[in-house]
């Protein structure tokens, strides 16, 4: 199993992170894909990389809710870390114009300029959207087919938004979201829809814990080795076998982020 987005350099996980990856690994977590949300935590999340070079990559990107935190040289220190072999796409960027932490015309910009970066260093996009899909869509047509995958992370939109983004030829990312009972009905019910060569799963640790975890964890902390459970749910939603979602979500992981694994 391969786990496409994990905030690992996330402060939960500042006391326990090795412990953290051994549990992964002991469940079947082959490679994970760790988040970069800004500048700093892409450097940071590459020198993990660095410590862990079989078990890690990441990707280097500014979230849009960091977009108003940028300096004037951002995007060269973006375009030096993704030079970097550990590197495998340009994000978690996007548009969230439901908390609106940036600017929404900043956002725009930060969020215009990562996609022109990915198209000249030839990497995939890792990409955020809450609130704003047809900005968000618009704003990456021009560029479907010219950067090498688009990754729709923490998909948890409509059938429709789901029709276009596969139209895009979009890959979608599925998280715990999934999973909860409360919200991710809607989400549930349209996972057949999502056809076998275009799904990922991702944990999103350390948010949005599996809600069908039996016992439940005391903390709520939700970890990579927790993706099994997201693996049931979704497998159960598109009425395939868990070991066929698996296989499929890693060979697609493996061809989009270029990971050098065996078999």
């Amino acid at each position: 199993m391969i786990d496409i987005g994990a905030n690992l350099t996330n402060s939960r996980f500042n006391t326990d992170l090795d412990e953290v990856l051994v549990r992964a690994q002991n469940h079947g977590i082959e490679h994970i894909i760790v988040t970069g949300t800004n500048v700093a935590e892409s450097n940071a999340a590459l020198a993990l990389c660095e410590q862990h070079p079989m078990f890690l990559s990441c990707t280097a990107g500014v979230h849009p809710h960091d977009a108003d935190q940028v300096n004037e040289q951002y995007l060269a220190e973006l375009r030096h870390l993704a030079k970097q072999p550990y590197i495998k796409a340009i994000g978690e960027c996007g548009l969230d114009f439901n908390r609106n932490f940036s600017g929404q015309a900043q956002q725009i910009a930060v969020f215009s300029a990562q996609i022109n970066l990915a198209q000249q260093l030839n990497l995939p996009l890792f990409l955020h959207q809450r609130d704003a899909f047809d900005l968000w869509l618009e704003l990456l047509t021009p560029y479907i087919g010219t950067v090498p995958a688009m990754i729709a992370h923490c998909f948890t939109g409509t059938k429709q938004q789901l029709a276009d983004c596969l139209a895009a030829n979009m890959y979608i990312g599925i998280t715990g979201w999934i999973c909860d009972e409360r919200r991710g009905q809607e989400l549930y019910e349209m996972a057949k829809y999502i056809p076998l060569n275009r799904i990922m799963v991702e944990t999103d640790a350390p948010y949005l814990l599996p809600r069908n975890i039996n016992p439940k964890p005391k903390s709520n902390r939700n970890e990579p080795h927790y993706l099994t459970h997201v693996i049931q749910q979704l497998a159960q939603a598109m009425g395939v076998s868990a070991q066929t979602l698996s296989q499929h979500s890693r060979a697609n992981a493996k061809q989009v982020f270029k990971l050098g694994l065996t078999n």
